[in-house]
């Protein structure tokens, strides 16, 4: 496939916000709210970050389970569920409901099953209004969860999880998380990644596939080792795993996020499998002309954000700048958040998401994430009524002007 050929993006436009920063947290009548407002928006996609228990940092990337869902997100965490339920629930999902229930106790099941409920609802309420989802599918899962108890064959011993050095982190990332014993899972078929992905597309209608490069080759850290700076490339599955899925499941709506320590064999495989890549417009201004993230260079088959979860905000990151370098990125200094906006919506990529911290014109107080610091992130929460009427329509006329209403 092309790199200019996907068959899953029109050209479009979507807003970047999880569910915990939500007026409440929960998927209660403000998440319906917020999508009346991405219809009035012209928006088609609202994406959100993993939908897993997050661990005790508030992580969703190093959740106790690949598989569950967040008992944390229910707005009726106390409703009836009947032993049929639970019992039909189990049914349809027999590879994993045995291993959570055993990790997360006798209310666990139930807890999918009113998850299932509440989700189910408001997903369709998207979909009568145009907006679809799109999910993140973590690479990794925590070292003290269901998945590592539960099939410790598939993981291996002695080295953890993280990345090199980079842009982001001078130390690189320490994760943590146990390394996928490949070996194992090749004997198996890959199958516990086609009940992955089957589980995935069963709450999304796209996902991005976070640290693609993984797949290609992965950092490897000693386990006792304090930061991720001394590790080592170790081989991964490739387009091997993704033919497994394939072959079991059929089409899969993906995108690969491939950003930081990128190689050219990590483009091969995104573009061997017709994935779209990502773009960040807060890299745009870079002096090297052969960045991918500059305007010049975006492909069709792509996903441009103006900033992620994982960077400063587009006030934030202008704030941080010299007076010469702001003044080099042409953006109005009294909006440079809707600068950004402007140059995504323009963008030859199909695809255009900015997260709602952005809309808003929020600095890093707002920011979602700050790779290689444990604690105080992931707790930003949207004012409710924030996301204005005005806000909708201004979105939508910078929409319609590039196209990207569906």
């Amino acid at each position: 496939m092309g790199e200019d050929q996907n068959v899953d993006l029109e050209r479009s436009a979507g807003i970047l916000l999880h569910p915990t920063s939500l007026p409440s947290g929960k998927l209660d009548r403000e998440a319906y709210r917020f999508v009346d407002w991405l219809a009035a928006a012209g928006q088609s996609w609202w994406q959100i970050l993993p939908l897993g228990p997050p661990d005790e940092f508030r992580s969703p990337y190093r959740s106790p389970s690949a598989f569950a869902a967040s008992s944390q997100l229910l707005a009726q965490p106390e409703a009836r569920v009947t032993v049929g339920e639970v019992e039909d629930f189990v049914a349809r999902h027999p590879y994993w409901t045995g291993s959570w229930a055993s990790f997360a106790g006798a209310e666990a099941i139930a807890d999918q099953v009113r998850f299932e409920r509440e989700w189910g609802a408001l997903r369709a309420y998207a979909a009568e209004r145009g907006v679809r989802l799109i999910g993140d599918l973590p690479i990794y899962v925590s070292d003290e969860g269901a998945d590592h108890a539960g099939w410790p064959e598939l993981f291996a011993r002695g080295e953890v999880a993280g990345a090199p050095p980079d842009a982001l982190s001078a130390l690189g990332q320490r994760w943590g998380n146990p390394l996928y014993d490949w070996p194992a899972h090749r004997a198996t078929g890959y199958r516990w990644w086609c009940e992955r992905f089957r589980r995935t597309f069963e709450l999304v209608d796209f996902c991005r596939v976070d640290h693609f490069r993984g797949f290609v080759s992965y950092w490897a850290i000693p386990e006792r080792n304090r930061t991720a700076k001394n590790g080592r490339w170790r081989p991964g599955p490739g387009a091997e795993l993704f033919r497994a899925v394939a072959h079991d499941l059929g089409h899969l709506s993906l995108m690969a996020e491939d950003l930081g320590h990128i190689t050219p064999p990590v483009h091969r495989l995104r573009d061997e499998l017709g994935l779209p890549g990502m773009v960040v417009l807060l890299w745009a201004f870079r002096p090297s002309r052969r960045s991918p993230h500059r305007l010049e260079n975006h492909r069709a088959n792509a996903v441009a954000y103006t900033s992620t979860h994982d960077t400063a905000t587009a006030v934030g990151w202008f704030e941080s700048l010299g007076r010469r370098q702001r003044a080099a990125t042409g953006l109005d200094p009294q909006e440079p958040h809707w600068g950004l906006i402007q140059l995504a919506y323009e963008s030859r990529a199909r695809l255009a998401i900015v997260p709602a911290q952005d809309v808003l014109g929020l600095g890093d107080e707002a920011r979602m994430n700050r790779p290689g610091v444990t604690a105080g992130n992931w707790r930003w929460r949207l004012e409710r009524g924030a996301l204005t009427p005005a806000l909708a329509e201004r979105l939508r006329r910078l929409a319609e002007r590039h196209d990207r209403v569906t």
